[in-house]
């Protein structure tokens, strides 16, 4: 095997063409939904990163697409580069037949290290082989979980052996107490999830011990409307907004988004007093999680949570496995210490405690 110091220059090309971001991820197949094209478009959709992704091509004839973006407003010497940047979830290293060798990794992040920009920062996803960290050596590595259930088996396996027994229980209380769900394809109900989520912004401020406009603020990125719409507009028909009624009135809603091997749960929503009483978001899950083996999806990404939180603990209860995966941290300047300061101190006034 060749060193790292022997191996050729790749190729580099950026941003990477279309019909070759396809390419390399129909050869990857375990691309996530966020590595997708949609994902892709939806983002830059949004007018405020440049696509500055970077195709690596190796003499071995392997191609390495690593998805990046940055601010279009700030100088390239004065920018951060993210794969992808918050609130975008993971972008990461997509590959050819899903394999790099330790050389080839080492030759991405280096190049990556290496682009004039203040700080560069790229989220491995949860499988990401071992290449990958052995090649950080000029980044710092922050772990963070994830949630994921593996579909193998079908609905009825699932159902049967993988879902807890809780789960089981309340899918029937939610059934027996006669919830009526709609799942829109079209973006139409996107204004009944917004509704529920001004509800749910309260339950959410009251559990963390912090006022609520904090909890708005903190969440106004991911649940933006702009940025929900964006994400429905490109994914169209494998965009659904699930919502639940009882008496005809909104008491829950989740989005989910399919891609690959994937179906992704984005946000979910719900009116506590009515819709947590009847166990609607277990309903509406196990409903999207039924559709999902159904049409020949492997996993179904729950996303992240805290081992030990009470959101951490409602996915394991599907049967979620709690998977690691990696953000990489390269920095000029101590970007994420100055970031992370304010935060803390705000958090110290307040009382806010990390429950959710």
């Amino acid at each position: 095997m060749r060193s790292v110091d022997c191996l050729p220059a790749p190729v580099v090309t950026s941003p990477v063409p279309r019909d070759v971001w396809e390419s390399v991820l129909k050869s990857d197949g375990n691309a996530l939904v966020t590595q997708s094209l949609p994902w892709r478009d939806a983002l830059f959709a949004s007018g405020r990163y440049r696509d500055v992704s970077r195709l690596y091509e190796f003499g071995s004839g392997r191609r390495v697409v690593l998805p990046l973006a940055r601010r279009r407003l700030r100088p390239g010497g004065a920018a951060v580069v993210s794969s992808w940047p918050w609130p975008w979830a993971v972008g990461g290293p997509i590959c050819e037949d899903g394999r790099v060798s330790p050389a080839e990794a080492a030759a991405v992040l280096a190049d990556v290290a290496g682009l004039r920009a203040v700080a560069a920062e790229v989220k491995l996803r949860h499988d990401a082989g071992e290449a990958w960290l052995g090649a950080a050596t000029q980044f710092t590595v922050e772990p963070l979980t994830d949630w994921m259930l593996d579909l193998d088996g079908g609905f009825g396996d699932v159902w049967e052996h993988r879902f807890h027994s809780s789960v089981r229980r309340a899918v029937r209380k939610a059934e027996r107490s006669g919830i009526d769900v709609e799942v829109d394809r079209s973006g139409r109900q996107l204004g009944v999830f917004f509704e529920l989520y001004q509800k749910s912004v309260h339950r959410w401020a009251a559990m963390q011990h912090a006022p609520v406009w904090l909890t708005r603020m903190r969440m106004a990125g991911e649940y933006s409307p702009d940025h929900i719409a964006l994400i429905a507009r490109c994914f169209q028909g494998n965009f659904a907004t699930w919502v639940a009624r009882s008496k005809g009135e909104p008491v829950a809603a989740i989005v989910v988004i399919r891609a690959g091997l994937y179906s992704k749960y984005l946000w979910g929503a719900m009116d506590k007093e009515r819709g947590g009483l009847i166990r609607a978001p277990d309903l509406l899950h196990r409903l999207a999680i039924e559709e999902a083996c159904r049409e020949g999806y492997r996993f179904y990404d729950l996303g992240g949570a805290r081992p030990g939180s009470s959101l951490g603990a409602f996915k394991k209860k599907f049967g979620a496995t709690l998977v690691v995966r990696h953000t990489l941290h390269s920095e000029r300047i101590p970007i994420q210490a100055a970031k992370q300061l304010p935060r803390e101190i705000v958090k110290k006034m307040t009382g806010f405690q990390d429950n959710v």
